[in-house]
């Protein structure tokens, strides 16, 4: 399976650029760099799987963040365990003077 293919599979056809070359990053280092590590993820699913998820749902920005903030909790005294994406916050209408129609 080619890294183009794995883009496709797993994220959104109308990503932005720069969240395309993040996820080509992500996708080649669990190509290349993470075969030669240990296993020592204490979270599912992976971080590099988050950080996929994350940068194909939310975009460059919100997705590094997140991801960076899921790396940031990946040490020995948290105690790991199931940790989706969040889902994407929904936007505002431009104007908020009106209530939001439900």
């Amino acid at each position: 399976m080619s890294s183009q293919e794995t883009i496709s599979n797993s994220t959104p056809k109308n990503i932005s650029i720069p969240a395309r070359v993040l996820a080509f990053c992500i996708i080649a280092y669990r190509r290349w760099i993470s075969p030669a590590l240990p296993a020592r993820c204490r979270f599912y699913p992976s971080c590099s799987a988050y950080a996929l998820e994350a940068v194909s749902r939310h975009g460059a920005i919100r997705g590094t963040g997140l991801a960076i903030w899921r790396l940031l909790r990946c040490h020995p005294f948290h105690p790991g365990g199931y940790d989706p994406v969040p889902e994407p916050r929904r936007r505002r209408p431009a104007n908020t003077a009106e209530p939001l129609a439900e």
